[in-house]
């Protein structure tokens, strides 16, 4: 018997219920973790509102970080006592425990903790194939990043900063745009205060940035295609403000015959080959010092609703934990 956050029906945060569950003990491939931090993100928020289709009743939640508590037969890469985390593409880390798959959970380093690990698993991969695989950062590139003092935002402007990309950071507020500055951002550009492209060309002496990093969709999506030079990508990667509306592909030849892109971590970690390679490039720069995880609040499982509350309001900055 164990403790998780379930739903029942899609709606706002109040749909959240804390429930007793049974788990029946892991069966062949799998590990049964004591969740000790499980990390927060927007895509829960998806799940909840019905925006990403689930099956319901069902949980919330893609990442976590534990001990290994039991294994399965035939398990021999994990045993009780192992740290471990990781991120799945179904929901359902709301939890004290679960049952999970071995082939998707990664040993953390002792030079990493739980909540570090619990904050950065899809935030920081995401962070990784954004900056290393959609479009490879190299030195002295230009980047805007969108939500940069947000949980994804935040690492990539470390991990661009660390790359020796110029980071431009797009935030909400003036505090947030304190914390990105802190953690690398070489220039700040406050949303709705200022004219976006406009800012980003005096930035780049007129030429745009080869890459966008954009998480919030709507309110954003054509002003991050005005900031991009001939060729340049646009990345979007998230729908904060609501889902981009429909559009003439025209729309990116008239700017420079521009690419865009709709990826989803769970294609760029689709093999355990790809998942182990992401996983130690993550681990390394966060045990190096190199990508700080800030953790800028933490709420008690039980209190899920209001971390989602918080979430959807932009109240927060950094990463945020529940803790069971």
């Amino acid at each position: 018997m164990t403790y998780a956050i379930r739903i029942h029906e899609h709606g706002g945060p109040e749909v959240l219920r804390l429930e007793r569950v049974d788990l029946l003990p892991p069966q062949r491939g799998e590990a049964r973790v004591r969740q000790t931090a499980i990390g927060l993100n927007f895509i829960d928020v998806y799940d909840r509102t019905g925006l990403y289709p689930m099956p319901l009743p069902g949980g919330l939640g893609r990442e976590a970080a534990g001990v290994v508590v039991a294994v399965g037969a035939g398990v021999k890469t994990l045993r009780e006592g192992d740290r471990v985390a990781y991120v799945q593409g179904a929901p359902g880390a709301y939890a004290e425990e679960r049952i999970l798959p071995v082939a998707r959970l990664v040993k953390v380093p002792a030079t990493v903790s739980d909540e570090q690990a619990a904050a950065a698993m899809l935030k920081g991969l995401t962070a990784h194939y954004l900056l290393r695989r959609t479009y490879r950062v190299r030195r002295g590139d230009p980047v805007v990043i969108h939500a940069a003092a947000g949980g994804v935002g935040l690492l990539a402007v470390q991990w661009a900063r660390h790359l020796g990309a110029e980071v431009i950071a797009v935030t909400g507020t003036g505090e947030k745009a304190e914390i990105a500055r802190e953690h690398g951002a070489h220039h700040t550009i406050l949303l709705g205060r200022a004219d976006l492209a406009a800012r980003v060309r005096e930035i780049t002496r007129g030429r745009g940035v080869p890459v966008v990093y954009d998480s919030i969709g709507r309110e954003t999506f054509f002003a991050s295609l005005d900031c991009l030079r001939p060729r340049g990508l646009m990345v979007s990667y998230g729908n904060a403000s609501g889902p981009v509306p429909p559009f003439a592909p025209l729309e990116l030849a008239k700017r420079g015959s521009l690419f865009l892109t709709r990826p989803s971590l769970f294609h760029y970690i689709a093999s355990r080959r790809e998942l182990d390679r992401a996983a130690a490039e993550l681990f390394e720069v966060i045990g190096s010092g190199a990508v700080k995880v800030r953790i800028g609040q933490t709420f008690a499982l039980a209190d899920a609703a209001l971390a989602h509350q918080q979430l959807e309001a932009r109240h927060t900055t950094g990463s945020t934990v529940l803790v069971p």
